[in-house]
């Protein structure tokens, strides 16, 4: 009997970001669901089970990546969120979540700079979601 497939929600605004990790995460064997704003993955939120979520930050609205990581730990504080982001390079805005007062307001374990490496997604997808 096979193991089961791990499940990403990858909520972005940028249909060529979703399309380029729908192909390296299935290639990974992993299945993956997707909505393109905060609007629709709060649609799929009551209803998707998933293992991890990938979350844009600024998608309809500057914070809406924000938003959806509370929305996303309000259904289960165990799921593990990457929020992405490239606010550093085009705002100059700086922010982490190092340590646990940031992860209290943001509602991300981890923050990762796009351009995302994809080697670099993988290897937090794997500490995260360590049994």
């Amino acid at each position: 009997m096979s193991e089961a497939k791990r499940r990403v929600f990858v909520v972005d605004d940028d249909p060529d970001f979703r399309l380029q990790q729908r192909l390296q995460l299935e290639s990974a064997g992993y299945d993956v669901v997707e909505a393109s704003s905060l609007k629709e993955a709060r649609k799929l939120l009551p209803s998707t089970d998933f293992d991890v979520a990938l979350v844009d930050l600024m998608m309809e609205d500057t914070d809406a990546g924000f938003a959806l990581c509370r929305d996303i730990k309000a259904k289960s504080e165990s799921i593990p969120v990457i929020l992405v982001t490239a606010v550093a390079s085009e705002t100059g805005l700086d922010f982490s979540v190092t340590s646990k007062d940031e992860r209290a307001w943001v509602r991300a374990d981890v923050l990762l700079d796009k351009p995302v490496r994809f080697e670099q997604l993988l290897r937090e997808m794997n500490r995260l979601l360590k049994d």
